[in-house]
């Protein structure tokens, strides 16, 4: 039995100024700011360079290097902002200050795993060609593997290993569709799926799906990702906004947008398959109490989302392909926000349960304030980000201009209305009303932890302006 809460020793402060803390900041920094000077240096031009080969694996073109076009320029943003921002808040976050986890003891190893995620992510989205992107998926999924199972209880060691199976089982099916392409081609080339026949082509195409599917949370692989809660929750945010599930996005849109003739009736499964994943994923919101869970299930709904823009895409509509490549950069900044503000939440009450918690927007307004807009924005609410995602989303399947587009577009808009109505019900309940016995000492976290939420609060907000220009130059049309 947990001693009561008047038994429970003095909260220490914070020690996030530490040699690692700063370390993983500076690093972070140095990956973020590069992005930003490739990105605005790119001007849409693809910058490549060779690097080396492997004389044991004779190819076309080198093995090892770096390509970034437009689409790697929009993960970057991404996959960086997130992860400096994410780095930034666990300097508090990760100490004795926290009511939920009050320690800072396996600071090298989380650092650590976290540094290498951003490393392995940015890595991943700047391959030149399947082989390398391989390696660094793998890489990706070690590290979900390390920051999940972090705090060594029983149930995190299995929810690290269920995410490791799952995601891992899903991968070796990118592994025999990299192998098919080189075999019949001789090339671990992107655009040499386009060189095979017909029938080995739709092979790779749907072992290269269930890849990203294994990695995206999508119907049937889902399972493992509520379960991954057990991380730290700014792991956590990095894990399902802009990290592990990203690259099972970024996986199924490269594939999307490099496979010049598609399979239509692939994409009409994969379509159908996105809708099953928003709603198993929506219709568990109701009957969640853990805060972090109910993001859980919400991050499964939106990356179906994705998966559905970028099937419609398959499908011929290019206002839904560009609805999934916003969603997928909006989400990664609305998703990050929404986490960090329910750890802020954990780290000043101990708690994440919705059922002990009420009135907190009177002790942390910055905090309530950091949820709502995230709320807002996840639910489509103009002028958030994901309202424009949502509305290209639904414009799109209705210039399908067929049956299967209305009735998409549909399920998209009454998915936004119940999620829409269950985030208000969350809102009232924790943050309104009077203040629970959980809530009474709570306080805005530190300073760290509050700029995280005041930038990510303004990029939910204002994203758009610089993502669609990216996404025009990647979808014409």
């Amino acid at each position: 039995m947990p001693p009561p809460r008047e038994n429970l020793p003095p909260v220490l402060p914070p020690t996030g100024g530490n040699g690692l803390f700063l370390l993983a900041l500076l690093l972070s920094a140095l990956a973020m700011c590069s992005s930003l000077g490739i990105v605005i240096r790119s001007r849409g031009a693809i910058l490549a360079r060779d690097i080396g080969s492997l004389p044991w694996l004779p190819s076309k073109e080198p093995l090892f290097g770096v390509r970034i076009d437009t689409l790697s320029c929009l993960m970057l943003l991404a996959v960086t902002i997130c992860g400096f921002l994410i780095i930034l808040y666990s300097g508090s976050y990760m100490s004795r200050g926290n009511r939920e986890h009050p320690s800072d003891q396996g600071q090298g190893r989380y650092y650590f795993f976290m540094v290498l995620f951003v490393a392995a992510m940015i890595g991943l989205v700047c391959s030149p060609n399947l082989f390398q992107l391989f390696i660094f998926w793998e890489l990706t999924t070690l590290c979900s593997w390390g920051l999940i199972s972090f705090y060594g209880d029983q149930t995190a060691l299995l929810a690290g290993y269920k995410a490791l199976l799952m995601t891992y089982a899903a991968g070796m099916f990118l592994l025999a569709g990299v192998i098919l392409v080189y075999i019949n081609t001789g090339s671990f080339a992107f655009s040499a799926i386009n060189l095979l026949a017909p029938s080995t082509k739709t092979l790779v195409i749907v072992f290269l799906a269930i890849a990203a599917f294994g990695k995206a949370a999508q119907f049937p692989f889902q399972t493992w990702l509520p379960s991954a809660m057990t991380a730290p929750t700014p792991a956590t945010a990095y894990l399902h906004a802009a990290a592990m599930v990203k690259a099972g996005v970024y996986l199924m849109a490269r594939l999307v947008l490099t496979v010049s003739v598609f399979p239509p009736k692939l994409a009409l499964l994969f379509s159908a398959m996105a809708i099953v994943t928003m709603y198993i994923g929506v219709l568990q919101y109701a009957v969640q109490d853990d805060l972090k869970r109910l993001l859980a299930y919400s991050t499964i709904a939106n990356l179906g989302y994705m998966m559905l823009g970028l099937a419609m895409g398959a499908l011929g509509s290019p206002i839904a392909l560009r609805g999934g490549l916003l969603h997928l950069i909006g989400h990664a900044f609305t998703k990050s926000l929404l986490f960090l503000a329910v750890g802020a939440v954990s780290y000043a009450t101990g708690t994440r349960s919705i059922a002990q918690l009420s009135g907190l927007g009177k002790r942390m307004p910055v905090t309530a304030l950091a949820f709502v807009t995230g709320a807002m924005a996840i639910s489509g609410v103009p002028p958030f980000n994901l309202f424009w995602s949502k509305f290209l989303i639904v414009a799109g399947a209705i210039q399908l201009n067929t049956a299967w587009g209305v009735a998409l577009a549909v399920l998209v808009l009454a998915e936004s209305v119940i999620g829409f109505a269950c985030f208000l019900r969350v809102i009232h309940k924790v943050f309104l009303g009077p203040v629970s016995e959980a809530a009474d000492a709570a306080h805005d976290p530190p300073a760290g932890m509050l700029t995280a939420l005041i930038v990510l609060m303004a990029l939910a907000l204002f994203s758009t302006l610089f993502a669609l220009p990216l996404i025009g130059r990647i979808v014409q049309g």
